[in-house]
Formats: structure tokens, sequence, C-alpha cells
């Protein structure tokens, strides 16, 4: 009994090293792509699942998050996007970090104190005392 391994027969389909490498790579993007979405849409549910809550607490520390890209092509393009977070501080000393919207983020002042609104990790809004 003889074998024949010719270079046709030692990987099927046709596929090369490469072609192996490409299935694992768009494999392995595909893969963190949906991690990523079923990952949001959880934390999505999940807020509208959560109560609602008002709780005295005060704000403590601000940040802003910037991304830019840049589109090459026949023009220039460059994209800015900077995403806003506040540090609230419940009276149990217990602290949240809340995604907020800009006009909002302006607003607020580390040491203000007043009444926040949230659901889940959803901030809904602040209101000095």
């Amino acid at each position: 009994m003889s074998f024949d391994f010719s270079p046709s027969l030692a990987v099927p389909f046709g596929f090369g090293i490469f072609g192996i490498f490409f299935v694992i790579m768009s494999l392995l993007v595909l893969g963190i792509f949906l991690f990523v979405f079923i990952k949001i849409i959880s934390q999505w549910n999940k807020n509208n699942h959560s109560p609602r809550l008002t709780v005295p607490a005060t704000v403590i520390a601000k940040r802003g998050h910037t991304t830019s890209h840049h589109h090459a092509g026949e023009m220039h393009h460059h994209h800015h996007s900077t995403t806003y977070y506040v540090t609230f501080q419940v009276e149990s000393g217990d602290r949240m970090e809340l995604m907020v919207p800009d006009a909002e983020y302006g607003l607020l002042i580390e040491g203000d104190r007043g009444n926040l609104t949230f659901q889940g990790t959803r901030y809904l809004s602040f209101a000095r005392i």
C-alpha cells in the first residue's frame, strides 16, 4: 500500500497556508464583532429592565474620551468624537461612572450635590439641590 502525497492532495480544497490563515482571521474578526454586538444588546436590555432610581449624589470627577478617525482618499477627512463620563458618589460611599450627554457634561462641576436619576448604567438626569 502506497500513499501519494503530491502537493495537490496535501491541503484539501486547494487552500494553501494563506487561505487557511485568511479563513481563521475572518472567523476571528466575525467572532469579535458578534461578541461586542451581543454585549451591547445585553447591556441595553439589562438597563431597560432595571428600575429608575433617584438618589442623592455628588459629582466626584469628569473626563472625556476622544477618538479620531482619518479617512484618506482624494480628499482627506478627519473626524473627532468625544464621549463624556462623570463619576458620581452616592450617600453609601459607592461610586459610579456614567456616560453623560455633552450638553449636560458642561453644566456639571466637580463637587456639585444633587439628585442623580439613572437606570442601570444609563444616566438620565442630575438635578442640583
